[in-house]
């Protein structure tokens, strides 16, 4: 009998706050834990050997973006081999891509404003949802596809991660509460069709693959309860929490999905990882979380210290380390301010690209180890203090 995901709670802190150790055919993760973005099954301008050195624990790349390879990673041996990593590895189902394509294209996402959001004109967008599923025009091509649950989920099986979401319907800030109902009504149909589809084809590459419902719903609790109900009845081996919403709603949105979700397993908070994101997550039940801007912002010159982020366009000529109390490889190795920044004004390409490998090093270190540290004291019980002295230098 084929074995997939485990989860074992190790320690709690709180009404929903936990660490524990999620156990995949490629290895363990011990959560609370960030997992680095691969979108197209590596890290940009990270090599396997950068994760492993880091302290990543696992990767999540993109169903959408890799399905046009998915039989070639299915024949290498699915997404931990082909990618190089070897390690515990999830997909998102593309969803979220496909919505922001139609309804779609314009379509908010940030948690940072509401007001003035309106939707694309049917007219212009790229993707049309129905209950059936999504009919789209790829962007890079200009070729009509569609995709649906069906479909989302034998991409995911050929790639082939040890876990996989379900395919939702994102829904965003300028949505009404009952086009919410409709759509809520529709993921919660294509969460059935999701986890049918996949206990068909876990199996296909040799070793238990496992499958996360999303828990969609808005900023509307009646929404986010009952969708958190609905697929607590339903055999999923976790959850993933998604949606639009304002930042300042994170806590409580998660208090009311956790609060209906079974405490035995586990939950991925999708696209965040600010640390006070991470911090309230880990307080509020997420255990793994993803987000592509530490790398992103590495790339534009944003480092991450415990004294708040830094623009390295200010330091010219600055022999300072990036963070004194940093122990990733670049500060290890002495990179100072000064150094990055001028490989990243460099006009040599090489250069710059040696500025991006640096920099998103030390900042995906830097999240890394908010969750090491997010953890160790969660497991001795001092998580309050570790929170209140972080936040009060970080944000200061």
């Amino acid at each position: 009998m084929k074995v997939g995901l485990k989860f074992e709670v190790q320690a709690r802190m709180g009404a929903l706050g936990r660490a524990g150790v999620i156990k995949t055919p490629h290895g363990e993760i011990k959560t609370p834990a960030f997992m680095v973005v691969g979108t197209h099954a590596e890290v940009k301008f990270m090599s396997a050997e950068d994760l492993r050195a880091v302290g990543a624990q696992a990767m999540l790349s993109n169903g959408y973006h890799l399905r046009g390879r998915a039989a070639e990673i299915a024949a290498a041996g699915g997404l931990a081999v082909y990618s190089g990593w070897h390690g515990p590895t999830l997909t998102d189902s593309g969803g979220f891509q496909v919505m922001s394509l139609g309804s779609g294209l314009g379509k908010v996402v940030s948690m940072k404003r509401e007001q003035g959001v309106v939707n694309t004109a049917h007219k212009e967008r790229l993707a049309k949802v129905s209950d059936d599923g999504v009919d789209f025009v790829d962007p890079f091509t200009g070729e009509p596809e569609f995709i649906d649950p069906e479909r989302s989920m034998q991409i995911q099986c050929q790639i082939g991660a040890d876990i996989h979401m379900a395919f939702d319907e994102l829904t965003s800030l300028a949505d009404s509460y009952e086009y919410n109902v409709e759509a809520l009504e529709r993921t919660m149909a294509w969460s059935r069709r999701s986890l049918a589809e996949h206990l068909k084809h876990r199996d296909d590459l040799g070793y238990r693959q496992s499958l996360y419902g999303v828990v969609q719903g808005g900023r509307w609790e009646d929404l986010r309860r009952r969708a958190a109900q609905d697929l607590a009845s339903l055999e999923f081996d976790g959850f993933g929490l998604g949606g639009a919403f304002l930042k300042e709603d994170l806590g409580e949105i998660l208090r009311w999905c956790n609060e209906e979700l079974p405490f035995e397993k586990p939950r991925h908070l999708l696209g965040l990882s600010h640390p006070d994101d991470i911090l309230l997550g880990a307080e509020m039940g997420a255990d793994t979380f993803d987000c592509v801007a530490p790398m992103r912002e590495a790339r534009h010159g944003k480092i991450y210290t415990l004294d708040g982020d830094i623009n390295l366009r200010k330091f010219a000529g600055d022999d300072s380390p990036l963070d004194a109390d940093c122990d990733c490889p670049t500060c290890r190795a002495g990179w100072t301010r000064g150094d990055l920044r001028a490989l990243w004004r460099s006009g040599d390409l090489a250069q710059k690209q040696q500025f991006y490998n640096l920099a998103s090093i030390h900042n995906v270190r830097f999240i890394v180890r908010l969750t090491e540290q997010t953890r160790a004291a969660m497991l001795d019980g001092t998580f309050g203090d570790f929170r209140d002295k972080f936040l009060k230098r970080y944000m200061h």
